[in-house]
């Protein structure tokens, strides 16, 4: 006899994802490899829509982590008003449909490298 077993996780605030640190390497390494391409012959359609819907993931990922970071901070502060501009372009990018284009994964790639010098400017005091 087989038995199943599972848990159901219940965290709507977010709580056990923000203890978890993102592959941020990865990503990085993505990021710096997309930036360099110069032409626009580089990939076929459907792989420049795979490695934006890839930044796309990891953008939402990091744009919640920045989200959560300034959150945290007082609402007169100086990086909590850049971490919002910051905030309100990722919005604007992520809201885009993907294109398979060259254009769009520089966009989106952009993003990813804005977000994480943004985050790495927020200390929570």
């Amino acid at each position: 006899m087989h038995t199943s077993s599972y848990t159901v996780l219940h965290d709507p605030d977010g709580l056990i994802e923000a203890e978890l640190p993102l592959d941020r390497e990865p990503y990085e390494s993505l990021v710096k490899a997309v930036l360099a391409w110069t032409g626009e012959d580089i990939l076929t359609t459907r792989d420049l829509e795979q490695i934006a819907l890839q930044l796309t993931g990891h953008a939402r990922a990091v744009t919640s982590d920045v989200r959560r970071r300034a959150g945290q901070l007082p609402e007169d502060s100086g990086p909590r008003a850049l971490a919002d501009v910051v905030l309100r372009e990722a919005e604007g990018i992520l809201s885009a449909p993907i294109e398979g284009t060259v254009r769009c994964v520089h966009h989106r790639a952009r993003l990813v490298r804005a977000l994480y010098e943004r985050l790495d400017r927020l200390e929570v005091k």
